[in-house]
């Protein structure tokens, strides 16, 4: 299973590996209740290129922290990796790696891994946006990273998507303390001069986690074409937004 190396609790938290690990093992057994009815943890079964990704990308100090909500159906449940549109994922990241499967699946949203010939939406729009002002992957990451708060993708029954926010509140609570473990787990290792929530969620999420540690937190619009305001120039909005928050981020290769 590609997954099994996630779910053996580690000792410390001394990498962005070893903190992803321990939010596998801390959401493994979540159960949650009506209307969610299938719940995805690529964590688990798409391991392999969750850790690739850490691994090409998470080294070092990241000058800004991107923050989405949790892995959509088309997206990082289906690749490991935020935003995880397959295409930008394998073709621009260059991250790939073996899916497994969640243990139950929705048959209206089949995990296919890299197979997958669905395009996601945001994960499209957030990578296009990143290769068009840095061109190679490798440069984006020299400044920023990617994480999502919350690890788990919940379906109803009829398949439609339901987010983290809409859960119960006795379902919230143990999810949302481990995931707010997690994310002050990697700013202490990221040491971002900002955190910057890809939409409402994560950036409310983002400032109750990190509040006192002395890391500013904004938000940013979300790229969902559920948010009506991302389907006109989403990547004109975000530019917008990050010159408003006087984000200053180098676009061009140094000289020599």
């Amino acid at each position: 299973m590609p997954g099994i190396e996630a779910i053996t609790r580690p000792s410390d938290q001394s990498s962005l590996i070893d903190i992803a690990k321990q939010l596998a093992h801390d959401t493994r057994g979540m159960r949650f209740g009506p209307p969610v009815a299938y719940v995805y943890n690529p964590l688990l079964y798409a391991w392999a290129p969750h850790r690739r990704y850490l691994e090409r990308y998470g080294e070092g100090r990241h000058r800004v922290l991107f923050l989405g909500m949790n892995p959509g159906p088309w997206g990082m449940a289906q690749t490991g990796v935020p935003f995880g549109d397959v295409t930008m994922v394998r073709d621009w990241l260059g991250v790939t790696g073996d899916v497994g499967h969640p243990a139950a699946e929705h048959p209206k949203k089949p995990v296919e891994g890299f197979r997958c010939r669905r395009r996601e939406v945001s994960g499209q729009r957030f990578w296009g946006w990143a290769k068009e002002k840095y061109a190679t992957a490798r440069r984006f990451f020299e400044q920023c990273f990617v994480l999502n708060y919350c690890p788990l993708c919940f379906l109803e029954q009829s398949g439609r998507n339901r987010t983290p926010d809409k859960l119960a509140p006795t379902e919230k609570e143990p999810l949302f303390a481990s995931c707010d473990r997690a994310l002050r787990d990697s700013v202490a290792l990221l040491e971002p001069a900002q955190v910057l929530g890809v939409g409402r969620f994560a950036t409310t999420r983002a400032e109750r986690a990190l509040a006192g540690l002395g890391t500013p937190v904004a938000y940013v619009p979300h790229p969902s074409p559920a948010n009506p305001a991302a389907n006109r120039g989403w990547a004109r909005q975000l530019d917008q937004a990050m010159n408003t928050l006087r984000v200053q981020l180098a676009t061009e290769a140094p000289a020599g």
